[in-house]
């Protein structure tokens, strides 16, 4: 996403939140999974982290996974949602904006952020602050929703709205997939790169059971060119209706797929594995082609 454009509703993001935090443990069965998921990439470094920053934190379930591990001793939790930061269990927090970070350079081991980053506008700039305030060789670890999901429900929405309405309204939000993803890392400046990507299925009875658990997830529409007004019952029914029509199971329930992008990236440091320089090989490739 680029930095001369505002796609989403910082204020609107922050109300969703709000509101959201009141029964957020009811409805926060992805950030539990992501969160548990990335917490286990850190077993296979040898590295510790004693200082960490929790990026979006919402009502502070990560912390639950990583303290202790690999020498985590403190955790900074931020989110731009003061409710949710109220709820959150840590010694140390703060209400911030994502995209505009509070912290001087070289204060934290790591930055870990879940399932927050795929709602900021400047994406490239939140990634750029996030290596400034590491410390050198210091990790970035963050986990979005990326551009594959939901598919199931956009197409509903898509079918149902042009059926009742003859047009579909902005309602589903632009996100990033693992390429592109891979691409901010490098603009961003950090060292060994590294881009996964994998789905998560969960089923429904009812797509409007999957639209209130994004509602109470805090993943509501934040489309600056959103629809101000209630969505029509009759076009409701008609997404609900299509969703089923076109996705339902051998069970009676439906699928909605998460696609989960996860970025990995270092701050760069003299220490690190560095590539070769080009030119600097000493066997030619010609000569080993030629003993097969």
């Amino acid at each position: 996403m680029s930095e001369n454009t505002t796609i989403f509703d910082p204020v609107q993001r922050r109300r969703q939140r709000d509101r959201a935090s009141v029964a957020f443990a009811e409805h926060d069965f992805l950030m539990r999974e992501v969160a548990e998921r990335l917490a286990e990439r850190l077993d296979g470094l040898n590295r510790n982290f004693p200082m960490v920053l929790d990026l979006g934190c919402h009502t502070g379930g990560l912390r639950a996974h990583i303290m202790g591990k690999n020498g985590i001793a403190e955790v900074v939790e931020c989110d731009l949602s003061s409710a949710m930061v109220a709820q959150a269990g840590g010694g140390l927090r703060l209400v911030a904006d994502e995209e505009r970070l509070p912290f001087a350079e070289h204060t934290f081991d790591a930055v870990f952020s879940v399932l927050s980053l795929q709602g900021v506008n400047d994406l490239p700039g939140v990634l750029i602050q996030a290596r400034q305030i590491l410390k050198p060789d210091g990790l970035f670890l963050a986990a979005l929703i990326g551009g594959e999901s939901l598919t199931e429900l956009r197409q509903a929405m898509l079918a149902g709205e042009i059926a009742e309405e003859g047009g579909a309204a902005p309602r589903v939000a632009p996100m990033v997939d693992a390429q592109d993803a891979a691409r901010l890392l490098q603009r961003a400046g950090f060292a060994l790169p590294v881009v996964e990507s994998e789905t998560i299925t969960a089923t429904y009875s009812d797509a409007l059971s999957l639209m209130l658990d994004l509602r109470g997830m805090g993943e509501g529409n934040a489309l600056v060119q959103r629809p101000r007004r209630p969505m029509k019952r009759n076009t409701l029914a008609a997404i609900l209706s299509c969703y089923h029509e076109q996705h339902e199971n051998d069970d009676g329930r439906i699928p909605a797929r998460f696609d989960i992008i996860t970025l990995t990236g270092w701050k760069p440091d003299a220490s690190q594995q560095q590539p070769a320089a080009r030119g600097s090989a000493t066997v030619s490739l010609r000569a080993v082609l030629e003993q097969k």
